[in-house]
């Protein structure tokens, strides 16, 4: 009996061993406390201590509210490769990402903090490739990334008739009412010196009003997954990832993304505002994406030799990219092209399928969606040399969503990465049955 009782106590102790390895971790802002022990019935309150807390293939689950990080610095550091699902209810009883908000979105009185990160989720493992984390399968999803409280914009200039912001200013300058100039960081950032072996998803997030790269992954060694994101109103890149192992490519798969509103660099709008880039060393298959309203072009592929990538572009219906829906290398120059142009691509290099894709046939679905006075200031919107956008679809999505037609754009409206609304970023899950963001489905 005693030996029984021996080996029934070492089973319950190896079961418990086993929770530890693959533990879960619980943070609830509204009803958690530092001093609990993170359990779902004895929840965290700060999401910076359960990630000091996790360890290698851990999962956080954070409830609704917006979360500061630690001293109210308004960044995180992932030190270690753990997954963090956000959108349930206070009580854990519940999740949807769209109703129950988790949301990192900084205020800007807290951007001289000292040790800023270069995301609001900064993403940094071991640097040494023997020590590195390795076999690991992680996920984000469910979290809202906003950084257009942490930013400064011009009381005045740039700022269309209704509109909460004038245009995003970039430090130096800053708003009189501002504490801080604009962060001018990532929404999740990878860093480059990171090196890690394993498996990244980054699925039903929102990413808008980012001050620089929304997603800017420079992932060692692995797959990453982009499904079901909406990027709305980012500047430069809304997504961009990059390999950084020398050898080995990257398997990327970016699907079911709805991408709009990607700025330029600068407020001449003279150089990017991409929706999606791809880089040397990245193996990538966009499909299934909703890709329009860039500033520049729906999709580059210009970045690195394009015979050291492999490209699979199918399926996406792009829409007013200002510039082109897809631009590339074709040497010895760059070729920028509309969707209905695309099978000119066909056999370029690194292209290894380029079909499917569509222009938007029916603007309405829009309609309800997107913040109608946004896109009319957006349309509206003139260079300092003639408008390249195509007046008929413009009127055409302007008439789906009850907006006055125009004959020319004369309207100069000098608007720059203005703040979109968050709740109307929401808004964009679920616009095309197929394409795009769908409703995330979330089993509790």
């Amino acid at each position: 009996m005693y030996a029984i009782s021996l080996l029934l106590s070492a089973v319950v102790l190896l079961g418990a061993a086993f929770q530890v390895v693959a533990g879960d971790w619980y943070v609830s802002l509204s009803a958690g406390n530092n001093k609990n022990a993170g359990s779902r019935e004895t929840p965290f309150k700060n999401l910076w201590k359960a990630l000091e807390s996790a360890q290698v293939g851990d999962v956080i689950h954070i409830a609704e509210g917006n979360y500061p990080g630690k001293m109210k610095c308004g960044w995180f550091l992932m030190s270690n490769p753990v997954s963090l699902i956000g959108g349930y209810s206070s009580d854990f009883s519940r999740r949807d990402p769209l109703i129950y908000k988790t949301m990192l979105q900084p205020a800007n009185e807290n951007n001289d903090k000292k040790g800023s990160g270069l995301g609001l989720l900064h993403i940094e493992f071991e640097k040494t490739p023997a020590k590195a984390p390795k076999g690991f399968d992680i996920a984000i999803d469910g979290i809202i990334f906003d950084d257009g409280f942490a930013s400064s914009f011009h009381a005045e200039k740039g700022k269309p008739e209704g509109f909460d912001t004038g245009m995003w200013l970039e430090g130096p300058a800053k708003n009189p009412k501002d504490k801080c100039v604009s962060a001018k960081r990532y929404s999740i950032y990878s860093a480059t010196a990171s090196r890690g072996e394993g498996d990244i998803t980054i699925r039903n997030c929102t990413f808008v009003n980012g001050s620089n790269m929304a997603l800017c992954l420079n992932w060692h060694k692995g797959k990453v997954t982009t499904v079901n994101n909406v990027f709305c109103n980012n500047r430069m890149i809304a997504l961009n990832v990059c390999c950084t192992h020398p050898d080995v490519p990257l398997e990327w798969e970016c699907a079911n993304n709805t991408v709009l509103f990607t700025w330029s660099r600068l407020n001449d709008l003279g150089d990017m505002g991409f929706g999606v880039r791809t880089n040397a060393g990245v193996n990538a298959n966009i499909h299934d994406n909703i890709i329009g309203l860039n500033v520049l072009t729906g999709f580059d592929n210009t970045k690195g030799d394009p015979k050291k990538k492999k490209t699979k572009l199918d399926n996406n219906v792009f829409f007013l990219n200002r510039e082109s829906d897809v631009q590339m290398t074709i040497s010895p120059s760059i070729a920028k092209v509309r969707v209905d142009g695309f099978e000119d691509l066909e056999g370029t290099d690194g292209i290894e399928s380029i079909s499917g894709n569509v222009d938007l046939g029916d603007p309405s679905v829009f309609a309800g969606r997107i913040n109608a006075r946004y896109l009319n200031a957006f349309l509206s919107m003139k260079y300092s040399e003639s408008t390249k956008l195509d007046d008929d679809k413009c009127n055409a999505l302007r008439s789906a969503l009850g907006l006055p037609r125009q004959g020319t754009i004369t309207t100069k409206c000098d608007m720059y990465a203005n703040r979109y609304p968050m709740e109307d970023a929401l808004k964009l899950f679920g616009v095309m049955e197929n394409a795009g963001a769908q409703i995330p489905r979330c089993n509790q």
